[in-house]
Protein backbone atom coordinates (compact mmCIF):
# COMPACT_ATOMS: atom_id res chain seq x y z
CA UNK A 1 0.00 0.00 0.00
CA UNK A 2 2.71 2.59 0.89
CA UNK A 3 5.54 1.03 -0.57
CA UNK A 4 6.94 2.62 -3.98
CA UNK A 5 5.70 6.24 -2.65
CA UNK A 6 7.56 8.95 -2.63
CA UNK A 7 7.67 10.90 0.80
CA UNK A 8 6.33 14.06 -0.17
CA UNK A 9 2.96 12.78 -0.21
CA UNK A 10 3.37 11.61 3.31
CA UNK A 11 4.71 14.92 4.07
CA UNK A 12 1.56 17.00 2.58
CA UNK A 13 -0.58 14.30 3.81
CA UNK A 14 0.55 14.68 7.63
CA UNK A 15 0.06 18.50 6.84
CA UNK A 16 -3.91 18.24 5.56
CA UNK A 17 -4.49 16.37 8.54
CA UNK A 18 -3.73 18.75 11.05
CA UNK A 19 -5.82 21.52 9.27
CA UNK A 20 -8.83 19.15 8.82
CA UNK A 21 -8.39 18.15 12.50
CA UNK A 22 -9.12 21.50 13.63
CA UNK A 23 -11.60 21.87 10.97
CA UNK A 24 -14.06 18.87 11.41
CA UNK A 25 -13.55 19.46 15.65
CA UNK A 26 -15.32 22.87 14.93
CA UNK A 27 -18.00 21.20 11.86
CA UNK A 28 -18.77 18.31 14.29
CA UNK A 29 -20.92 21.03 16.78
CA UNK A 30 -20.74 24.26 14.51
CA UNK A 31 -24.78 23.73 13.92
CA UNK A 32 -25.42 22.78 17.33
CA UNK A 33 -22.97 25.82 18.28
CA UNK A 34 -25.55 28.30 16.34
CA UNK A 35 -28.78 26.39 18.50
CA UNK A 36 -27.53 27.03 21.74
CA UNK A 37 -25.84 30.09 21.58
CA UNK A 38 -28.33 32.06 19.28
CA UNK A 39 -31.32 30.27 19.59
CA UNK A 40 -31.77 29.46 15.76
CA UNK A 41 -33.94 26.96 14.52
CA UNK A 42 -32.97 23.85 12.45
CA UNK A 43 -33.61 25.34 9.22
CA UNK A 44 -32.09 28.91 9.69
CA UNK A 45 -28.90 26.77 11.62
CA UNK A 46 -28.83 24.14 8.42
CA UNK A 47 -28.61 27.28 6.11
CA UNK A 48 -25.70 28.93 7.82
CA UNK A 49 -23.87 25.96 8.43
CA UNK A 50 -24.63 24.88 4.47
CA UNK A 51 -23.91 28.63 3.66
CA UNK A 52 -20.31 28.62 4.91
CA UNK A 53 -19.30 24.77 3.12
CA UNK A 54 -20.31 26.64 0.13
CA UNK A 55 -18.09 29.52 0.59
CA UNK A 56 -15.31 26.76 1.69
CA UNK A 57 -15.69 25.30 -1.19
CA UNK A 58 -16.28 27.68 -3.74
CA UNK A 59 -13.14 29.76 -2.90
CA UNK A 60 -10.33 27.21 -4.23
CA UNK A 61 -11.33 28.05 -7.58
CA UNK A 62 -9.90 31.96 -6.55
CA UNK A 63 -7.24 30.16 -4.88
CA UNK A 64 -6.54 27.94 -7.70
CA UNK A 65 -6.37 31.15 -10.59
CA UNK A 66 -4.24 32.70 -8.17
CA UNK A 67 -1.53 29.69 -7.60
CA UNK A 68 -1.48 29.16 -10.87
CA UNK A 69 0.05 32.31 -11.47
CA UNK A 70 2.06 32.93 -8.10
CA UNK A 71 2.76 29.38 -6.95
CA UNK A 72 1.11 26.67 -4.93
CA UNK A 73 3.70 26.95 -1.67
CA UNK A 74 3.17 31.19 -1.19
CA UNK A 75 -0.88 30.34 -1.54
CA UNK A 76 -0.80 27.20 1.18
CA UNK A 77 1.24 29.22 3.53
CA UNK A 78 -0.86 32.21 3.08
CA UNK A 79 -3.75 30.05 3.91
CA UNK A 80 -2.86 28.53 7.00
CA UNK A 81 -2.03 31.98 8.71
CA UNK A 82 -5.52 33.36 7.47
CA UNK A 83 -7.03 30.34 8.90
CA UNK A 84 -5.40 30.46 11.86
CA UNK A 85 -6.26 33.79 12.60
CA UNK A 86 -10.17 33.12 11.80
CA UNK A 87 -10.61 30.24 14.01
CA UNK A 88 -8.64 32.43 16.73
CA UNK A 89 -11.58 34.92 16.51
CA UNK A 90 -14.24 32.38 16.61
CA UNK A 91 -12.45 30.79 19.91
CA UNK A 92 -13.37 34.14 21.29
CA UNK A 93 -16.80 34.14 23.79
CA UNK A 94 -18.27 36.99 22.67
CA UNK A 95 -21.70 36.47 23.71
CA UNK A 96 -25.40 36.29 21.54
CA UNK A 97 -25.96 39.39 20.70
CA UNK A 98 -25.12 41.34 17.01
CA UNK A 99 -21.38 41.93 18.06
CA UNK A 100 -21.29 38.40 18.94
CA UNK A 101 -22.63 36.97 15.01
CA UNK A 102 -20.34 40.42 13.35
CA UNK A 103 -17.65 38.79 15.20
CA UNK A 104 -18.61 34.98 14.00
CA UNK A 105 -19.24 35.70 10.55
CA UNK A 106 -16.09 37.79 10.50
CA UNK A 107 -13.83 34.92 11.64
CA UNK A 108 -15.72 32.38 9.25
CA UNK A 109 -14.91 34.11 6.18
CA UNK A 110 -11.59 34.25 7.16
CA UNK A 111 -11.81 30.47 7.27
CA UNK A 112 -13.23 30.25 4.10
CA UNK A 113 -10.37 32.55 2.66
CA UNK A 114 -7.41 30.48 4.15
CA UNK A 115 -8.64 27.02 3.37
CA UNK A 116 -9.44 28.62 -0.48
CA UNK A 117 -5.77 29.31 -0.43
CA UNK A 118 -5.09 25.76 1.53
CA UNK A 119 -6.50 22.98 0.65
CA UNK A 120 -6.88 22.57 -3.44
CA UNK A 121 -3.27 23.81 -3.88
CA UNK A 122 -2.20 21.48 -1.65
CA UNK A 123 -3.75 18.60 -2.97
CA UNK A 124 -2.07 20.12 -6.52
CA UNK A 125 1.43 19.18 -5.22
CA UNK A 126 0.43 15.95 -4.24
CA UNK A 127 -0.24 15.54 -8.18
CA UNK A 128 2.25 17.52 -9.07
CA UNK A 129 4.62 14.86 -7.61
CA UNK A 130 2.98 12.04 -9.74
CA UNK A 131 3.87 13.28 -13.25
CA UNK A 132 6.88 11.61 -12.93
CA UNK A 133 5.76 8.50 -15.68
CA UNK A 134 7.71 6.28 -13.67
CA UNK A 135 4.66 7.08 -10.82
CA UNK A 136 1.85 7.32 -12.44
CA UNK A 137 0.38 4.08 -11.91
CA UNK A 138 0.61 4.88 -8.27
CA UNK A 139 -1.59 8.53 -8.98
CA UNK A 140 -4.58 6.69 -7.32
CA UNK A 141 -3.38 5.02 -4.53
CA UNK A 142 -1.42 8.06 -3.74
CA UNK A 143 -4.69 9.98 -3.35
CA UNK A 144 -6.17 6.98 -1.75
CA UNK A 145 -3.89 7.60 0.99
CA UNK A 146 -3.79 11.23 1.18
CA UNK A 147 -7.69 11.10 1.62
CA UNK A 148 -6.91 8.47 4.46
CA UNK A 149 -4.47 11.16 6.42
CA UNK A 150 -7.50 13.12 6.11
CA UNK A 151 -9.64 11.22 7.81
CA UNK A 152 -6.81 10.40 10.61
CA UNK A 153 -7.63 13.71 11.12
CA UNK A 154 -11.48 13.60 11.47
CA UNK A 155 -11.64 10.53 13.16
CA UNK A 156 -10.59 12.37 16.24
CA UNK A 157 -12.50 15.70 16.07
CA UNK A 158 -15.74 14.93 17.24
CA UNK A 159 -14.02 13.40 20.45
CA UNK A 160 -12.11 16.36 20.76
CA UNK A 161 -14.74 18.52 20.43
CA UNK A 162 -17.37 17.04 22.84
CA UNK A 163 -14.34 16.16 25.48
CA UNK A 164 -12.77 19.67 25.77
CA UNK A 165 -16.20 21.12 26.05
CA UNK A 166 -17.01 18.80 29.09
CA UNK A 167 -14.13 19.78 30.50
CA UNK A 168 -14.45 23.74 30.07
CA UNK A 169 -17.69 23.37 32.05
CA UNK A 170 -16.77 20.86 35.03
CA UNK A 171 -13.43 22.39 35.47
CA UNK A 172 -13.63 25.95 34.40
CA UNK A 173 -17.27 26.65 35.36
CA UNK A 174 -17.99 27.62 31.31
CA UNK A 175 -21.41 28.14 30.43
CA UNK A 176 -22.60 25.41 27.72
CA UNK A 177 -23.05 28.05 25.02
CA UNK A 178 -19.35 29.44 25.92
CA UNK A 179 -18.00 25.73 26.18
CA UNK A 180 -18.19 25.49 22.37
CA UNK A 181 -15.62 28.30 21.85
CA UNK A 182 -12.58 26.31 23.67
CA UNK A 183 -13.26 23.17 21.61
CA UNK A 184 -13.17 26.27 18.28
CA UNK A 185 -9.84 27.30 19.78
CA UNK A 186 -8.59 23.42 19.28
CA UNK A 187 -7.95 24.20 15.71
CA UNK A 188 -5.59 26.98 16.30
CA UNK A 189 -3.33 24.42 17.25
CA UNK A 190 -3.91 22.19 14.92
CA UNK A 191 -3.01 24.53 12.60
CA UNK A 192 0.44 25.21 14.29
CA UNK A 193 0.88 21.23 14.26
CA UNK A 194 -0.06 21.60 10.57
CA UNK A 195 2.43 24.45 9.53
CA UNK A 196 5.17 22.93 11.36
CA UNK A 197 5.18 19.51 9.20
CA UNK A 198 4.84 21.13 6.28
CA UNK A 199 8.32 23.42 6.68
CA UNK A 200 9.98 20.97 8.31
CA UNK A 201 9.37 18.20 5.53
CA UNK A 202 9.23 20.29 2.45
CA UNK A 203 12.28 19.64 0.95
CA UNK A 204 10.96 16.24 -0.22
CA UNK A 205 8.07 18.03 -2.18
CA UNK A 206 10.00 21.45 -3.04
CA UNK A 207 10.20 20.00 -6.56
CA UNK A 208 6.52 19.53 -6.86
CA UNK A 209 5.79 23.33 -5.96
CA UNK A 210 5.63 23.87 -9.55
CA UNK A 211 3.11 24.90 -12.45
CA UNK A 212 2.96 25.03 -16.31
CA UNK A 213 5.10 28.27 -16.12
CA UNK A 214 8.17 27.12 -14.09
CA UNK A 215 8.13 23.75 -14.20
CA UNK A 216 11.54 22.86 -16.27
CA UNK A 217 12.86 19.09 -17.27
CA UNK A 218 16.48 20.38 -15.56
CA UNK A 219 15.19 20.22 -11.76
CA UNK A 220 14.90 16.52 -10.67
CA UNK A 221 11.35 15.67 -10.19
CA UNK A 222 9.96 18.12 -12.32
CA UNK A 223 8.54 17.37 -16.00
CA UNK A 224 7.18 18.97 -18.72
CA UNK A 225 4.26 18.19 -20.26
CA UNK A 226 4.16 18.15 -23.96
CA UNK A 227 1.01 21.22 -24.95
CA UNK A 228 -2.00 20.42 -25.38
CA UNK A 229 -4.02 21.24 -28.79
CA UNK A 230 -7.03 23.79 -28.28
CA UNK A 231 -9.15 21.23 -28.79
CA UNK A 232 -7.63 18.56 -26.44
CA UNK A 233 -8.01 21.17 -23.75
CA UNK A 234 -11.50 22.05 -24.40
CA UNK A 235 -12.27 18.33 -24.51
CA UNK A 236 -10.47 17.63 -21.29
CA UNK A 237 -11.95 20.83 -19.56
CA UNK A 238 -15.85 19.67 -20.78
CA UNK A 239 -15.48 16.23 -19.29
CA UNK A 240 -14.12 17.75 -15.85
CA UNK A 241 -17.31 20.23 -15.92
CA UNK A 242 -19.84 17.59 -16.45
CA UNK A 243 -17.84 15.45 -14.06
CA UNK A 244 -18.26 18.27 -11.16
CA UNK A 245 -22.31 18.62 -12.43
CA UNK A 246 -22.81 15.10 -11.22
CA UNK A 247 -20.91 15.04 -7.79
CA UNK A 248 -22.72 18.83 -6.72
CA UNK A 249 -25.46 15.82 -5.48
CA UNK A 250 -23.02 13.54 -3.77
CA UNK A 251 -22.23 16.14 -1.58
CA UNK A 252 -25.41 17.41 -0.92
CA UNK A 253 -26.38 14.14 0.18
CA UNK A 254 -22.93 13.46 1.83
CA UNK A 255 -22.79 16.81 4.20
CA UNK A 256 -25.69 15.81 6.09
CA UNK A 257 -23.77 14.30 8.55
CA UNK A 258 -23.49 18.11 10.22
CA UNK A 259 -27.50 18.56 9.39
CA UNK A 260 -30.06 16.53 9.12
CA UNK A 261 -28.00 13.37 10.13
CA UNK A 262 -27.18 15.13 13.21
CA UNK A 263 -30.49 16.43 13.92
CA UNK A 264 -31.61 12.96 12.83
CA UNK A 265 -28.76 11.38 16.52
CA UNK A 266 -30.11 14.63 18.65
CA UNK A 267 -34.01 13.95 18.45
CA UNK A 268 -34.34 10.54 17.42
CA UNK A 269 -31.54 8.54 18.61
CA UNK A 270 -31.06 6.64 21.69
CA UNK A 271 -29.11 8.60 24.02
CA UNK A 272 -28.04 5.31 26.07
CA UNK A 273 -25.44 2.50 24.97
CA UNK A 274 -24.39 -0.39 26.96
CA UNK A 275 -22.47 -3.37 26.17
CA UNK A 276 -20.19 -4.21 23.59
CA UNK A 277 -22.32 -1.13 21.29
CA UNK A 278 -20.99 0.84 24.04
CA UNK A 279 -17.61 0.48 22.37
CA UNK A 280 -18.05 1.82 19.39
CA UNK A 281 -18.34 5.30 20.76
CA UNK A 282 -14.85 5.19 22.23
CA UNK A 283 -12.40 7.06 19.61
CA UNK A 284 -9.56 4.63 21.35
CA UNK A 285 -11.41 1.35 20.78
CA UNK A 286 -12.11 2.14 16.89
CA UNK A 287 -8.38 2.91 16.99
CA UNK A 288 -7.04 -0.36 18.14
CA UNK A 289 -9.44 -1.97 15.24
CA UNK A 290 -7.70 0.24 12.93
CA UNK A 291 -4.26 -1.57 14.15
CA UNK A 292 -6.15 -4.52 13.28
CA UNK A 293 -7.32 -4.19 10.17
CA UNK A 294 -3.35 -2.99 9.22
CA UNK A 295 -1.44 -5.22 11.02
CA UNK A 296 -3.62 -8.12 9.36
CA UNK A 297 -3.15 -6.73 5.76
CA UNK A 298 0.81 -6.36 6.76
CA UNK A 299 0.62 -9.90 8.44
CA UNK A 300 -0.33 -11.47 4.95
CA UNK A 301 1.72 -8.78 2.46
CA UNK A 302 4.97 -8.85 4.53
CA UNK A 303 7.28 -10.31 3.02
CA UNK A 304 10.13 -11.47 6.30
CA UNK A 305 9.23 -13.52 9.39
CA UNK A 306 10.28 -10.53 11.37
CA UNK A 307 7.63 -7.80 9.80
CA UNK A 308 4.87 -11.18 10.41
CA UNK A 309 5.78 -11.39 13.63
CA UNK A 310 5.74 -7.81 14.71
CA UNK A 311 2.39 -8.08 12.71
CA UNK A 312 1.01 -10.22 14.66
CA UNK A 313 2.01 -9.13 17.95
CA UNK A 314 0.54 -5.95 17.02
CA UNK A 315 -3.03 -7.79 16.25
CA UNK A 316 -3.03 -9.56 19.96
CA UNK A 317 -1.78 -6.27 21.36
CA UNK A 318 -4.78 -4.69 19.80
CA UNK A 319 -7.02 -7.10 20.89
CA UNK A 320 -5.92 -7.58 24.12
CA UNK A 321 -6.81 -3.63 24.25
CA UNK A 322 -10.16 -4.55 23.33
CA UNK A 323 -10.71 -7.17 25.56
CA UNK A 324 -9.27 -4.62 28.20
CA UNK A 325 -11.53 -1.70 27.56
CA UNK A 326 -14.62 -4.46 27.66
CA UNK A 327 -13.89 -5.59 31.19
CA UNK A 328 -14.24 -2.21 32.55
CA UNK A 329 -17.32 -0.76 30.78
CA UNK A 330 -19.34 1.32 32.95
CA UNK A 331 -22.20 -1.27 34.49
CA UNK A 332 -24.97 0.99 33.64
CA UNK A 333 -23.54 1.96 30.14
CA UNK A 334 -22.75 5.55 28.50
CA UNK A 335 -24.58 8.95 27.45
CA UNK A 336 -24.46 9.18 23.88
CA UNK A 337 -24.07 12.93 22.39
CA UNK A 338 -25.12 13.61 18.87
CA UNK A 339 -21.52 15.20 17.40
CA UNK A 340 -20.07 11.87 18.35
CA UNK A 341 -21.79 10.15 15.22
CA UNK A 342 -19.67 12.44 12.78
CA UNK A 343 -16.61 10.32 13.77
CA UNK A 344 -17.85 6.71 12.23
CA UNK A 345 -17.29 8.10 8.90
CA UNK A 346 -13.64 9.11 9.09
CA UNK A 347 -13.32 5.83 10.75
CA UNK A 348 -14.68 3.55 8.20
CA UNK A 349 -12.60 5.45 5.55
CA UNK A 350 -9.23 5.24 7.86
CA UNK A 351 -10.33 1.53 8.33
CA UNK A 352 -11.34 0.85 4.45
CA UNK A 353 -9.15 2.34 2.62
CA UNK A 354 -6.60 -0.52 2.73
CA UNK A 355 -9.80 -3.03 1.63
CA UNK A 356 -10.93 -0.70 -1.26
CA UNK A 357 -7.11 -0.52 -2.40
CA UNK A 358 -6.53 -3.98 -2.13
CA UNK A 359 -9.93 -4.51 -4.06
CA UNK A 360 -8.79 -2.24 -7.08
CA UNK A 361 -5.26 -3.76 -6.93
CA UNK A 362 -6.35 -6.83 -7.38
CA UNK A 363 -8.54 -5.56 -10.24
CA UNK A 364 -6.48 -3.89 -11.75
CA UNK A 365 -3.74 -7.16 -12.15
CA UNK A 366 -6.95 -8.85 -14.01
CA UNK A 367 -7.07 -5.43 -16.19
CA UNK A 368 -11.02 -5.31 -14.56
CA UNK A 369 -10.34 -1.93 -12.69
CA UNK A 370 -13.36 0.64 -13.22
CA UNK A 371 -12.09 3.67 -14.69
CA UNK A 372 -12.16 6.60 -12.16
CA UNK A 373 -15.35 8.09 -14.44
CA UNK A 374 -17.22 4.50 -13.68
CA UNK A 375 -16.29 4.63 -9.62
CA UNK A 376 -17.85 7.66 -9.67
CA UNK A 377 -20.66 6.80 -11.09
CA UNK A 378 -21.16 3.56 -8.38
CA UNK A 379 -20.43 6.21 -5.64
CA UNK A 380 -23.65 7.93 -6.83
CA UNK A 381 -25.12 4.30 -6.44
CA UNK A 382 -23.69 3.61 -3.29
CA UNK A 383 -24.53 6.70 -1.47
CA UNK A 384 -28.41 6.50 -2.70
CA UNK A 385 -28.29 2.99 -0.94
CA UNK A 386 -27.25 4.90 2.74
CA UNK A 387 -30.36 6.80 2.35
CA UNK A 388 -32.49 3.91 1.54
CA UNK A 389 -31.31 2.21 5.18
CA UNK A 390 -32.50 5.96 6.59
CA UNK A 391 -36.09 5.53 5.01
CA UNK A 392 -36.61 2.23 6.63
CA UNK A 393 -35.15 3.85 9.90
CA UNK A 394 -37.19 6.53 10.34
CA UNK A 395 -40.59 4.17 9.20
CA UNK A 396 -43.02 4.47 11.89
CA UNK A 397 -41.34 7.58 13.51
CA UNK A 398 -43.15 10.89 14.19
CA UNK A 399 -42.03 14.09 12.57
CA UNK A 400 -39.54 15.94 13.88
CA UNK A 401 -41.82 18.62 15.35
CA UNK A 402 -44.26 15.79 16.66
CA UNK A 403 -41.06 14.20 18.20
CA UNK A 404 -39.97 17.78 20.23
CA UNK A 405 -43.34 17.59 21.89
CA UNK A 406 -42.88 13.81 22.83
CA UNK A 407 -39.82 14.83 24.09
CA UNK A 408 -41.16 17.35 25.96
CA UNK A 409 -43.88 15.35 27.30
CA UNK A 410 -41.61 12.09 28.36
CA UNK A 411 -43.62 10.03 25.58
CA UNK A 412 -40.82 9.57 23.05
CA UNK A 413 -39.57 6.86 21.51
CA UNK A 414 -35.76 6.33 20.16
CA UNK A 415 -34.21 4.51 17.78
CA UNK A 416 -31.02 2.07 17.76
CA UNK A 417 -28.21 3.84 16.76
CA UNK A 418 -26.95 1.16 14.92
CA UNK A 419 -29.10 2.61 12.06
CA UNK A 420 -26.98 5.82 11.98
CA UNK A 421 -23.60 3.93 12.04
CA UNK A 422 -24.73 2.16 9.26
CA UNK A 423 -25.72 3.98 7.05
CA UNK A 424 -22.63 6.18 7.80
CA UNK A 425 -20.45 3.01 6.64
CA UNK A 426 -22.53 2.56 3.27
CA UNK A 427 -22.09 6.76 3.08
CA UNK A 428 -18.50 6.23 3.49
CA UNK A 429 -17.79 3.17 0.81
CA UNK A 430 -19.44 5.65 -2.01
CA UNK A 431 -17.15 7.97 -0.70
CA UNK A 432 -14.12 5.74 -1.16
CA UNK A 433 -15.40 5.62 -4.63
CA UNK A 434 -15.85 9.15 -5.34
CA UNK A 435 -13.88 11.75 -3.05
CA UNK A 436 -10.56 10.39 -3.73
CA UNK A 437 -11.09 9.03 -7.19
CA UNK A 438 -12.67 12.23 -8.49
CA UNK A 439 -9.78 14.12 -7.27
CA UNK A 440 -6.97 12.08 -8.93
CA UNK A 441 -9.13 12.16 -12.09
CA UNK A 442 -8.62 16.17 -11.71
CA UNK A 443 -5.03 15.96 -11.30
CA UNK A 444 -4.40 13.92 -14.07
CA UNK A 445 -7.18 15.23 -16.81
CA UNK A 446 -6.69 19.17 -16.18
CA UNK A 447 -4.78 20.76 -18.55
CA UNK A 448 -1.74 21.64 -17.41
CA UNK A 449 -1.77 25.65 -17.38
CA UNK A 450 -5.27 25.41 -15.49
CA UNK A 451 -4.28 22.76 -12.96
CA UNK A 452 -4.96 24.98 -9.99
CA UNK A 453 -8.18 26.55 -11.88
CA UNK A 454 -9.39 22.89 -12.54
CA UNK A 455 -8.99 21.82 -8.69
CA UNK A 456 -10.59 25.10 -8.34
CA UNK A 457 -13.62 23.82 -9.94
CA UNK A 458 -13.55 20.12 -7.94
CA UNK A 459 -13.89 22.49 -5.07
CA UNK A 460 -16.74 24.79 -6.80
CA UNK A 461 -19.10 21.78 -7.84
CA UNK A 462 -18.48 20.66 -3.61
CA UNK A 463 -19.29 24.01 -2.78
CA UNK A 464 -22.77 23.92 -4.70
CA UNK A 465 -23.28 20.77 -3.12
CA UNK A 466 -22.97 21.85 0.29
CA UNK A 467 -24.96 24.79 -0.12
CA UNK A 468 -28.20 22.55 -1.30
CA UNK A 469 -27.34 20.74 1.92
CA UNK A 470 -30.16 23.59 3.37
CA UNK A 471 -32.80 21.99 1.32
CA UNK A 472 -33.73 18.76 3.36
CA UNK A 473 -33.03 21.03 6.61
CA UNK A 474 -35.91 22.83 5.47
CA UNK A 475 -37.77 19.82 5.05
CA UNK A 476 -37.06 18.96 8.85
CA UNK A 477 -39.70 19.82 10.59
CA UNK A 478 -43.66 18.68 9.26
CA UNK A 479 -43.17 16.32 6.91
CA UNK A 480 -43.13 12.91 7.90
CA UNK A 481 -38.99 11.97 7.80
CA UNK A 482 -39.10 9.23 4.89
CA UNK A 483 -39.69 12.12 2.36
CA UNK A 484 -36.87 13.80 3.55
CA UNK A 485 -34.39 10.93 2.65
CA UNK A 486 -36.34 9.91 -0.27
CA UNK A 487 -35.03 13.25 -1.56
CA UNK A 488 -31.86 12.45 -1.48
CA UNK A 489 -32.30 8.91 -2.75
CA UNK A 490 -33.96 10.34 -5.94
CA UNK A 491 -30.95 12.55 -6.98
CA UNK A 492 -28.51 10.37 -5.92
CA UNK A 493 -30.06 7.83 -8.98
CA UNK A 494 -30.60 10.63 -10.97
CA UNK A 495 -27.06 11.73 -10.54
CA UNK A 496 -26.01 7.88 -11.34
CA UNK A 497 -27.76 7.16 -14.39
CA UNK A 498 -26.32 10.76 -16.59
CA UNK A 499 -22.69 9.74 -15.18
CA UNK A 500 -23.46 6.49 -16.83
CA UNK A 501 -24.58 7.76 -20.40
CA UNK A 502 -21.71 10.03 -20.63
CA UNK A 503 -19.14 7.61 -19.46
CA UNK A 504 -18.04 6.89 -23.08
CA UNK A 505 -16.83 10.42 -23.29
CA UNK A 506 -15.42 10.81 -19.82
CA UNK A 507 -13.54 7.53 -20.65
CA UNK A 508 -11.79 9.07 -23.71
CA UNK A 509 -9.89 11.55 -21.76
CA UNK A 510 -8.64 9.36 -19.34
Amino acid sequence: MFEGQPKGLFALALSNTGERFGYYTMLAIFTLFLKANFGWTEGTASAVYAGFLALVYFLPLVGGALADRIGYGKCVTTGIIVMFLGYLMLSIPAGNGVPAMVLMFAALLMVCIGTSLFKGNLQVMVGNLYDDPKLQGKRDSAFSIFYMAINIGALFAPTAAVKIMEYAQTHWGASPADAYHYAFAVACLSLVVSIAIYYSFRSTFKHADCNSKTATADVPGQHTEPELTPKETKDRIVALCLVFAVVIFFWMAFHQNGSTLTFFAEQFTARHSSGVQSMMFNVLNLTLVIFIVYALFSLFQSKTGKGKIISLLVILAAIGGLIAQYENLPADGISVTAPIFQQFNPFFVVALTPVSMAIFGALAKRGKEPSAPRKIGLGMLVAGCGYVLMIAASMGLLSPNEQKAAIEAGTASFVSPNWLVCTYLVLTFGELLLSPMGISFVSKVAPPKYKGLMMGGWFVATAVGNLLVSIPGFLWGQLPLWIVWSVLVALCLISAIFIFSIMKRLEKVC
